[in-house]
């Protein structure tokens, strides 16, 4: 399915110097991994302090464009600077599904928003990208299938801070884009089954 997903080797690209000059001062894949968490967390406690008020949002689409490039990068230090590691492959699942929930809660306290359709589409979030984990126990691959991926969710929740911070997206209205990004996010779900169950088949067709 169409996903944001699919323009990261383009956003690589970009990159790719910025990375370079990381691994030459000795930085590594799971600092980058791990800082991405920490800011994160930070940033979330921060909007959920002052959620009163609009202004902190406007630190999310900001913080979510920062957090993709990051992301990308410890990507890339790991890949292509001989830095992947078991460890690694840990922190890279559990910190995005840590900064993603603490990235979205805090829109369970603008006003006229229903907490629990934030909460419920946090846990939605964690039990996609579950999924995708879930691929090589099946015996295919990490599966990132769309169309609400983890980038698009970024995307999303971003344009939801954009809009609150501004003033242009009431509350009541966020009830509604909610529901569309859960359903979204079933249908992710169920791509990333049946896509992980499909490769499984052709990995090992039956005897």
């Amino acid at each position: 399915m169409p996903s944001i997903y699919q323009l990261k080797p383009r956003f690589q690209n970009l990159l790719r110097p910025l990375v370079r000059r990381l691994y030459e001062h000795g930085v590594s894949a799971n600092q980058v991994t791990l800082a991405a968490a920490v800011i994160s967390v930070l940033l979330g406690a921060l909007v959920a302090a002052f959620a009163s008020h609009a202004w902190p949002f406007a630190l999310i689409p900001l913080w979510m464009f920062l957090r993709m490039a990051l992301n990308a990068i410890d990507g890339m230090l790991a890949r292509e600077f001989g830095q992947q590691s078991r460890l690694g492959a840990y922190l890279n699942e559990l910190c995005d599904v840590i900064a993603d929930s603490a990235l979205f809660l805090p829109f369970a306290l603008v006003p006229g928003v229903t907490p629990l359709a934030v909460v419920g589409v946090t846990l939605l979030a964690v039990i996609v990208e579950y999924a995708g984990v879930m691929g090589p126990l099946a015996g295919a691959g990490r599966r990132y299938d769309g169309p609400m991926g983890k980038s698009d969710r970024a995307f999303c929740f971003g344009v939801l801070g954009a809009g609150v911070a501004s003033g242009l997206l009431p509350g009541t209205w966020i009830d509604g884009l909610l529901a569309l990004i859960a359903a979204l996010l079933l249908w992710t779900l169920a791509n990333r089954v049946r896509q992980g169950l499909a490769e499984a088949e052709r990995n090992h067709p039956p005897a």
